[in-house]
């Protein structure tokens, strides 16, 4: 590691703000180790890291190197390069620098680029992939990452994030190549002038919208077009395309915060920009207790994700969890296409395989077939194909961790249209004279109480990675058929595949009462996940399983070192 740093310093210009970090740091042999222990790597969203020097962080060198491994894996994948390569990205700090600076590099390469001028949710990617035909696309984001991160999203012609073959294609072109290569660029305005950059703009932003609102499932005269909503983008890309949404939908008592309208790479106005986190709604509560609203959506950065918060009736709101807000949008959908007829004989939805049993229940309760996919959307809407060959229509799509794909033509999570749809969800049972939590409950009287917890345990950097190792193996390898009072009816492990689910470094273990947790280190964060899930008639039992569940499990983590 000392040498790779040493090389740096050979090998950077001594006026490059990347050299003089380096310097800063010699003789701290930790931050050395952070900053050079690997390549950063594709994980489930790509590339994704700290922004700094170092072969393990977002920089120049690390984006130059991997934008020239996707253009030498599209130049051999036998594609035609004048399909294209379109390019967006968010409010993070470098991100526009970086989409230039891969437009350049493509340009070089002789691969036209579709360019967006400035910053776009991450689903208007994925919509103008399959719109335009291109072969291929990169989204320069962090997504909900702390405000130090930034990524790069790299998207497929099915406008899909990469997998499989083609992931593992690129990342063995990239290991070909030294970062301190010189690629081939063309000057951002030369290769506009030549044709090939070309900016897109006001007509793709349109396409997107007239493309969410197609997703609307219920006339005006069936809703409260006066719900008070209360939206907050997080200082992110979602704020004009929410905000034309609500205003081509005809929502009245639409309002935005102000604190948190615009671009911010700081996020001031809040801890961090992840909505899965409560905290992230504080601003946004203050201001719809002043206007009494009645939902509170959130998008994270690059607006892929989405989550909400339901008035509780008594001045103050609740959060809902991504199982919620997607079991209560499977209801909402399918009972709506049933009431108008909308609804295909055979209609499929697509979870992942840590989300839990509410939407699939509902689904089961309307005939709705339901494919399991592992975890990230690449691998859930990878699986469109697969079903609309088995003579399916593609119905929903969704993960626990709130991503939802309402409709096929974004193949990623899209919190715009998701956002369009909770808005019209919450209009509609307003109208008769519910709120959302009083809908949730309705369904649970339905189905059950369905409860739930995750917890996460983060361990940072080389020594957290392989602590992160030694308890997947330790559960793994420990043929565990009890956790506390629980007896396993099953254990499944998915390192080697299992069925029709490829693999994946994750564990299922399901009881015998129907219970059941999953664990699998993140791949976007230095973290280990666990996933809790049980389901009663009686609210409380349901509620206990869980953290009894909880509780044993834990035990057994605090006792590996």
């Amino acid at each position: 590691m000392n040498e790779t740093y040493q090389l740096w310093l050979e090998k950077l210009d001594k006026n490059s703000p990347l050299y003089q970090e380096l310097l800063d740091i010699q003789g701290d042999e930790n931050e050395i180790t952070e900053r050079f222990y690997r390549d950063i790597e594709f994980g489930t969203a790509g590339l994704r890291g700290i922004c700094g020097a170092g072969t393990n962080r977002m920089n120049d060198l690390t984006v130059g190197r991997a934008t020239q491994g996707i253009a030498e894996y599209i130049l051999k994948s036998g594609e035609d390069p004048k399909k294209g390569v379109a390019i967006a990205y968010d409010c993070r700090h470098h991100s526009k620098e970086f989409s230039e600076m891969a437009a350049e590099i493509f340009a070089g390469n002789g691969i036209r680029c579709y360019l967006f001028p400035s910053l776009r949710p991450t689903p208007e990617l994925s919509y103008a992939i399959r719109k335009l035909g291109a072969v291929s696309g990169v989204n320069m984001t962090a997504s909900h990452n702390p405000k130090e991160y930034n990524g790069y999203k790299v998207y497929w012609n099915d406008g899909a994030q990469i997998s499989g073959e083609v992931s593992n294609g690129i990342l063995a072109e990239i290991q070909k190549l030294d970062m301190f290569d010189t690629f081939p660029r063309v000057p951002l305005a030369d290769a506009v002038e030549k044709g090939l950059v070309v900016m897109l703009g006001e007509d793709m932003d349109k396409d997107y919208l007239n493309y969410v609102l197609s997703l609307a499932q219920r006339p005006d005269d069936e809703l409260d077009l006066d719900t008070p909503i209360v939206y907050t983008p997080l200082n992110g890309a979602g704020s004009i395309p929410m905000m034309e949404m609500a205003k081509a939908r005809g929502f009245r008592n639409f309002t935005i915060v102000p604190e948190q309208k615009d671009p911010d790479p700081d996020f001031k106005s809040v801890p961090f920009p992840n909505p899965e986190n409560p905290k992230a709604f504080a601003v946004a509560e203050e201001i719809g207790k002043r206007v009494g609203a009645e939902v509170l959506i959130a998008t994270d950065p690059d607006s892929d994700r989405m989550a909400v918060e339901v008035s509780d009736g008594a001045g103050g709101y609740v959060a809902l969890n991504g199982n919620q807000t997607g079991g209560l949008l499977i209801a909402y959908l399918a009972q709506s296409k049933k009431e108008h007829g909308t609804l295909p004989e055979k209609s499929a939805m697509i979870q992942s395989i840590v989300t839990g049993n509410f939407g699939r229940t509902v689904c089961e309760d309307y005939g709705i077939k339901v494919y399991e996919a592992l975890t990230g959307f690449k691998n859930i809407c990878g699986r469109i194909p697969e079903l609309q060959k088995d003579g399916y229509t593609y119905f929903f799509g969704y993960e626990e961790s709130i991503g939802c794909a309402p409709g096929e033509e974004v193949r990623d999570k899209d919190g715009i249209s998701a956002g369009m749809l909770v808005s019209e969800m919450a209009a509609y049972y307003r109208k008769q004279g519910m709120g959302l939590l009083d809908a949730l409950d309705g369904f649970y009287q339905k189905y059950g109480y369905f409860s739930e917890d995750q917890v996460s345990v983060v361990l940072q950097g080389k020594a957290g990675q392989e602590r992160i190792g030694r308890i997947m193996d330790a559960f793994r390898n420990g043929g565990r058929t009890s956790f506390g009072a629980f007896t396993v009816a099953q254990t499944v492990d998915y390192i080697h595949g299992y069925r029709d689910i490829p693999a994946q470094n994750a564990l299922k273990y399901v009881m015998t009462d129907g219970s059941w947790f999953a664990m699998r280190p993140s791949g976007t964060e230095p973290k280990i996940k666990f996933y809790y899930y049980a389901v009663d008639r009686d609210k409380e039992t349901s509620k206990r399983r869980v953290a009894d569940m909880v509780s044993a499990v834990n035990a057994l983590i605090d006792g590996i070192a």
